[in-house]
């Protein structure tokens, strides 16, 4: 069901054994870069066809009408629609804090340098569709734009051959409910190229953020500098940091509930008690048969990037934690914020028995779209300052310039770029004051 590495008493670097899924890019953008030429010479047209031949749905045209957007939130289901409302105000709540304040500096009488923060002009908002449909990364994406500040807004998720090559219900809902009306039925590194070139029916944006596939990883990576992007995100992981004080059964059902995003997902249990790791297979193996997704979770749980870690102690454990970089970690210890302020790379952390990884991924008022394949250990997931830009405003009077005038000419001269200093000479009648 799911392999296992036993660390006990080694000195072995963990990032050299760990479980990993394979995911490479860069063999994907061979397949990418015809699609992205395409879509720059012929636009709609492209995207219509590519959709039929990879969706197999024909659209007439590439932007969702008003009409279906409006339509999909009268008609959805009103459970959904409460968990969606609930979904957004808690989203709103955690983001709205994290709206940043600019500042000024007064370095010397008569200079100041003043930290702005600007949100981007328009985003492309990625939302997958593949095995699963996630009108839950709807608010994921939308909400901390919206409260940077973002004027223009677009969404793109792949039609659905189930509801007649419509994106899917749910997904037009979630916009509805968060006021988006740009909505566009294309997916895969097709969206991406649209929202990065544009077309006939889309302007191009600055920046795409969101989760998708390899293919709309390669893309992000085509068109980066060209378009900002948050991440090239891979196969969904967690991991769950746990000792002898944690339920089998709810560790099991954590690990079960990451696999089930599909085949390639990554599930890892560290733990250094044996009798949990027996625990929490034999809990899989009977979980396993009964979830829905049976076949795809086994096949994630027996991948090459699952598997359970024995090791010494809890401080082996940890340090396993910071290789692996999740973008997931759930800390089920006696002691889970003591633990947890030891811990330097995850994209999210979850502590204790009552925080589960599904709770983030829909209600917990954090954001799921995260780093994943160790990218934690330098990024950081979605957040209200992915779409902000710091611009600095420098403003010095005469005094102030001349009081440092001599240091910025001498460094210049030490770089060997004299004319920087002559533009600071140039303010000045005579010569350069002394400081």
């Amino acid at each position: 069901m799911i392999s296992r590495i036993d660390l006990r008493g080694s000195s072995t670097d963990p990032r050299d054994v760990l479980p990993r899924a394979e995911f490479d890019v860069e063999a994907a953008l061979e397949r990418v870069r015809p699609i992205a030429e395409d879509v720059r010479h012929r636009g709609v047209a492209a995207l219509i066809e590519i959709t039929e031949r990879f969706d197999g749905v024909r659209l007439e045209s590439t932007r969702v009408p008003a009409g279906q957007i409006a339509e999909a939130l009268e008609q959805l289901d009103p459970k959904v629609r409460a968990a969606l409302e609930e979904t957004i105000r808690r989203a709103r709540a955690v983001h709205s804090d994290q709206r940043r304040v600019g500042h000024t500096t007064r370095v010397v009488p008569g200079g100041t340098v003043t930290q702005r923060w600007v949100p981007v002009d328009r985003v492309g908002l990625y939302v997958p569709g593949g095995l699963a449909v996630y009108p839950s990364s709807v608010v994921m994406n939308v909400v901390p734009a919206q409260e940077a500040g973002v004027a223009g807004i677009a969404v793109t998720s792949p039609p659905q051959k189930a509801f007649g090559g419509r994106v899917h219900p749910a997904i037009l809902a979630a916009c509805a409910l968060l006021g988006v009306d740009e909505v566009y039925a294309v997916g895969g590194a097709q969206a991406v190229a649209m929202f990065a070139l544009g077309t006939e029916e889309c302007e191009p944006v600055n920046l795409v953020t969101g989760p998708g596939n390899i293919y709309v990883a390669a893309a992000k990576r085509l068109f980066a500098g060209r378009i900002g992007i948050d991440s090239e995100a891979g196969p969904t992981e967690i991991m769950v940091l746990a000792d002898d004080t944690a339920d089998a059964a709810e560790v099991a059902a954590d690990l079960i509930s990451q696999a089930e995003h599909g085949p390639t997902s990554g599930s890892v249990l560290v733990t250094a008690s044996p009798l949990l790791a027996d625990a929490v297979e034999a809990e899989l193996k009977a979980q396993v048969a009964r979830t829905k997704h049976a076949e795809r979770v086994a096949e994630a749980l027996g991948g090459p990037q699952s598997g359970i870690i024995l090791v010494d102690d809890l401080e082996q454990g940890l340090a396993v934690v910071n290789a692996y970089a999740a973008e997931h970690l759930e800390i089920q210890t006696a002691e889970p914020h003591a633990v947890s302020e030891r811990v330097r790379n995850a994209g999210a952390i979850f502590l204790g028995r009552y925080t589960p990884v599904s709770l983030g991924d829909y209600a917990a008022g954090s954001n799921h779209v995260l780093p994943t394949g160790g990218c934690a250990c330098h990024s950081s997931g979605l957040s209200v300052q992915t779409f902000l830009r710091g611009v600095q405003v420098v403003e010095y009077d005469r005094e102030a310039l001349a009081g440092v005038a001599a240091h910025v000419v001498n460094l210049a001269e030490a770089e060997d770029l004299p004319g920087h200093g002559d533009a600071i000479k140039a303010r000045f009648e005579w010569s350069v004051p002394s400081s």
